[in-house]
């Protein structure tokens, strides 16, 4: 893959700058054409872009992004990377350093900040602030909104709807009816939910609407351009699709809900299309790094939809990637293993941390799994001590003496290890540590996130910046109206 390197900006001064200097050393997407012939989609006419995409990773960080390329073939590549031009986003919301994903779903929204918890309003929350993506259907284009989460999360919320916190999620859920726009995808909605089952008020509204609300492969793969639709896959408790990890087979991905979003937007006025890995925040806050490289992964392969519509359309494309905010302070680098690392050991994990911590809470329930056959659950969903697989997988007896305490405290509904199930997160941390990989945090931080752009107006996208600058750098090349 070709080196990249940063172009220059405006530093943002202070301490921000500092942590933006840091990150810069991990970052390997670039603007600079000095010494090399300059990309077609950064040196092209001005134009206005026909097609948007906005592509946003939520809590993905630029080690997020290095952790799925980590474990790629040697013959495959993060698409993300590929693109030409890239720059870095400060993510503070109005009243917090580190931000949540209300306030920076808004700022990437709308192009202003707010408070945090707030949906597309101003920081007191007497004002609605006008999104992109409502920009986009007042100029006449198709709109689409499509989230791994449930669609009533933040980071899709900000883009149709206005409240005055995240949590209101039926006031949220309702205005999908009243937005107009043609197409929302992937998951299902927390306010239609209760005990994990839908209660099909708001499919009753969203049709009352004019919406077509379709669920799964058959019903997708007959929906009609010209139509408007509310589509959905198999979703857990909490209305999201299920992780990449875990996934059957034959399951709806995000590249589905994109690459039917595509068919069903496409039309001479043109389109946007907003795509939220949102479950990347999710495996981050688990701090599971085996089913983060995997959303990673599954979000990239979206991307590549947008690609391949982009090679057709490149005149008339603009397509943006970039995070709401960075989740975990993940840090490639443990500080036991030094300067050794081998991050392809997260392959060994075959389940994400939260079903595997479902079986822990049936065995607890159960009492039928000693410690002897929890190691050997360990060894077949997470390779620990599958010395044939890899020799780095051994466990020790320190190690053994870890995990049988922690087993210990799940049996018998111990919290010592704060949150998450005992030996699940046991299990994940130590999994994480062989493989070189640490994390600071189970919440967000206030690291910048990259920013990844193709064709028209892309190289609006070089340099250091904010993250409501994003939205403005897309209202300006889109000519949108605010």
């Amino acid at each position: 893959m070709m080196k990249r390197f940063l172009c220059s900006s405006e530093m943002l001064g202070g301490r921000l700058a500092g942590i933006l200097v840091l990150v810069t050393m991990f970052f390997t997407a670039s603007c600079s054409t000095a010494g090399r012939v300059q990309p077609e989609s950064v040196k092209q006419a001005a134009g206005i872009p026909k097609y948007i995409f906005y592509f946003i990773g939520d809590g993905m960080g630029m080690a997020h992004v290095k952790i799925a390329d980590a474990v790629l073939e040697e013959d495959q590549v993060l698409w993300m990377t590929t693109l030409p031009v890239s720059g870095m986003a400060s993510t503070h919301a109005e009243n917090r350093y580190i931000t949540g994903s209300a306030a920076a779903g808004t700022a990437l929204a709308t192009g202003r900040k707010t408070t945090i918890g707030t949906v597309a309003k101003n920081g007191n929350h007497s004002e609605s602030l006008k999104t992109i993506a409502e920009m986009s259907r007042d100029k006449g284009m198709r709109v689409g909104i499509v989230s791994s989460v449930s669609i009533d999360h933040a980071t899709p919320a900000c883009f149709y709807a206005h409240a005055n916190n995240r949590s209101m999620y039926f006031d949220i859920a309702v205005q999908m009816a009243s937005s107009g726009f043609d197409y929302f995808g992937g998951g299902y909605a927390l306010a239609d939910l209760e005990d994990g089952k839908p209660l099909g008020k708001l499919i009753t509204i969203m049709q009352d609407s004019g919406y077509n609300v379709i669920r799964g492969w058959e019903a997708l793969g007959k929906a009609v351009p010209g139509q408007k639709y509310w589509a959905f896959e198999n979703f857990d408790g909490s209305g999201a699709l299920e992780y990449a990890i875990d996934r059957a087979p034959d399951g709806l991905t995000l590249a589905d809900f994109t690459r039917n979003g595509i068919r069903l937007l496409d039309n001479d006025q043109g389109f946007f299309l907003m795509v939220e890995g949102g479950k990347i925040d999710w495996a981050s806050h688990a701090n599971d790094a085996a089913t983060v490289a995997h959303e990673v992964v599954d979000f990239d392969l979206a991307i590549a939809e947008a690609l391949e519509f982009y090679h057709e359309h490149p005149a008339e494309t603009l397509i943006v990637v970039t995070a709401d905010h960075e989740c975990g302070g993940l840090a490639l680098g443990y500080a036991d293993k030094a300067y050794e690392s081998d991050i392809g050991l997260l392959l060994s994990q075959k389940l994400s941390a939260q079903v595997f911590a479902g079986k822990v809470a049936q065995w607890a329930e159960r009492k039928n799994v000693s410690f002897s056959m929890a190691l050997d659950s360990a060894k077949v969903y997470f390779g620990l001590g599958n010395v044939q697989l890899d020799s780095a997988l051994v466990l020790t007896s320190e190690e053994k003496m870890a995990l049988k305490q922690a087993y210990t405290a799940s049996m018998t509904g111990g919290q010592i290890y704060g949150e998450g199930d005992p030996l699940t997160v046991s299990l994940t941390k130590l999994l994480n540590h062989k493989a070189g990989i640490g994390w600071t945090t189970g919440k967000h931080t206030a690291l910048p996130v990259p920013v990844f752009a193709i064709g028209q107006g892309a190289r609006e996208f070089c340099g250091i910046y904010d993250n409501t600058d994003i939205a403005k750098k897309i209202i300006k090349v889109a000519e949108l109206q605010p």
